[in-house]
């Protein structure tokens, strides 16, 4: 599956543009912080949209703002992993996992795909930094996503805990599941993740 964007966003005085085409089966974008990185995100999902532009992802436009095709959230079928998980404290980790899963059919592949299964009784005030991320990319497969986005998933996280992560991102990307796009600051993470974008500051 391709991601082919060519879009411009404005936020209040800055603007952003941003066009690539890839089909890998992960795609990273990089580049220094304020340089739109997670906008990009943000519009590919629907959550911003562009003030002109294109974003098709395997062959299905999801915005042109020349034909009026806007797609609504929902029907883009995205899964977003943000930077700051957005667990549930109050739900253990198998109930974060399944919320918004049509079912739990998926539940013992995905929890052993990302080595979660010792954890699923779990609640996510007990998890590391890295295994609250892994417990978020987990959420969003289980919602059979067209395509997954994934927002610095090793932000904020020590070594240890990146490595945890950037396993668990191959693990996924090797699993010929949805394709990626991810977003990071470090060219070394991207390079090893998957295609490489370089989004350039205005």
């Amino acid at each position: 599956m391709s991601f082919d964007v060519d879009l411009t966003l404005r936020r209040g005085e800055r603007v952003i543009a941003c066009r690539f085409a890839s089909d890998a089966g992960a795609t990273v974008l990089v580049g220094p912080s304020g340089a739109g990185k997670t906008s990009v995100l943000h519009a590919i999902a629907g959550l911003l949209r562009p003030a002109a532009g294109q974003i098709r992802v395997g062959g299905v436009t999801l915005f042109d703002a020349a034909a009026g095709v806007d797609v609504p959230v929902a029907r883009r079928r995205a899964g977003y992993v943000f930077q700051d998980t957005r667990l549930f404290p109050h739900l253990s980790v198998r109930a974060n996992l399944l919320y918004g899963a049509a079912d739990d059919s998926g539940l013992a592949a995905t929890a052993a795909l990302l080595e979660l299964t010792p954890l699923l009784a779990r609640k996510p005030a007990t998890l590391s930094g890295g295994e609250a991320r892994r417990v978020a990319i987990g959420r969003a497969l289980l919602m059979r996503p067209a395509f997954l986005l994934l927002d610095e998933p090793t932000v904020s996280l020590d070594a240890g805990r990146r490595e945890e992560v950037l396993r668990a991102v191959e693990r996924v990307r090797d699993a010929a599941g949805a394709p990626v796009l991810m977003v990071t600051h470090d060219a070394a993470e991207a390079a090893r993740v998957g295609e490489v974008i370089t989004l350039h500051s205005a």
